[in-house]
C-alpha cells in the first residue's frame, strides 16, 4: 500500500466540475457533523484490556464491526492510522475524504468492486505497519451477517481481528439498508470490545468458516449486551 495515497486526498481532476464540487462539499459537510456531535458522546468502555493484549504480543488489531455503528466507531477510534476499505465511486470519494481528516487511510474498492485488489493492498498495509478496519457486513448487507475479509486478512498476516460493537443510549436511525444510527448530541455510549481472534496461516476453508461463525457470534453476542445496557441507562 502507498502510505502517502491512502491517507492524502486524491486529486479529482477526473470528475466534471459539478462532481467536483458536491463531493467537497459532501466531505465537508460529514466531516463537520460527525466532529460537531462526536465531541459531546460521552463514552464508557469494557474490554479494552483486549486491545492492550494486541499490542502486548507486537500485533496490529483487525477492526471488525457492524456498518450501521460506522458514525460512533469512526469518531472514537479517529487519529490512530488506520486503514479502511472505500468503494470506487463518487460516493466513496467523499467518504474516502472526510475519513482521511479524521486520521484515516482509505484503501479503494468493496466485495463488489475491486475487492481482490483492495484485500492485497489490506494485507500490504498490515505488512508496514498500519493497522486496519472492516464494516463486516459492508457495503450494502445483507445486514449483521459477516463477510470473510477480516478473518481472510488475519489468515494472511497473522495479526488479529479484533471484534468491537458500539452502543449509543440515544440515536436517530437514517432509512438506508443497515439502519445507520446518528448520535443524539451528548448521548452516552458504551465501547465493547471483545478477545482478538487469531487465524492460523495453514487454515483450510472449513476452519476458515468456522472462524467466521466464531467472528459472528462475538458480534451478535455485544450487540445484545449493547441492547441490554442500552434498555438500562
Amino acid at each position: 500500500m502507498d502510505r502517502n495515497r491512502a491517507f492524502t486526498h486524491a486529486s479529482l481532476t477526473e470528475y466534471p466540475f459539478k462532481d467536483r464540487l458536491t463531493i467537497r462539499a459532501a466531505d465537508l459537510a460529514f466531516y463537520l457533523l460527525i466532529r460537531v456531535i462526536g465531541r459531546t458522546i460521552r463514552y464508557e468502555v469494557s474490554g479494552w484490556e483486549n486491545f492492550e493484549a494486541i499490542e502486548a504480543a507486537g500485533r496490529l488489531p483487525i477492526y471488525a464491526f457492524w456498518h450501521d455503528r460506522i458514525f460512533a466507531s469512526t469518531w472514537y477510534f479517529r487519529n490512530r492510522g488506520i486503514a479502511v476499505i472505500t468503494s470506487q465511486s463518487k460516493d466513496g470519494e467523499y467518504i474516502a475524504r472526510f475519513i482521511q481528516r479524521l486520521g484515516y487511510g482509505a484503501i479503494r474498492g468493496s466485495s463488489t468492486r475491486g475487492g481482490v485488489g483492495a484485500l492485497v493492498e489490506m494485507i500490504k498495509a498490515m505488512r508496514n505497519g498500519t493497522p486496519t478496519a472492516f464494516t463486516l457486513d459492508g457495503p450494502k448487507g445483507p445486514r449483521y451477517e459477516a463477510k470473510p475479509g477480516a478473518v481472510l486478512l488475519s489468515k494472511k498476516t497473522g495479526h488479529p481481528v479484533m471484534p468491537f460493537v458500539i452502543e449509543c443510549a440515544r440515536y436517530w436511525t437514517i432509512g438506508s439498508w443497515d439502519g445507520l444510527q446518528i448520535p443524539i448530541p451528548f448521548t452516552r455510549a458504551k465501547l465493547m470490545i471483545d478477545k482478538p481472534m487469531y487465524v492460523n496461516p495453514d487454515a483450510n476453508d472449513e476452519q476458515v468458516r468456522e472462524k467466521l461463525r466464531e467472528l459472528q457470534l462475538s458480534l451478535d453476542a455485544m450487540v445484545e449486551a449493547g441492547a441490554n445496557w442500552r434498555s438500562s441507562v
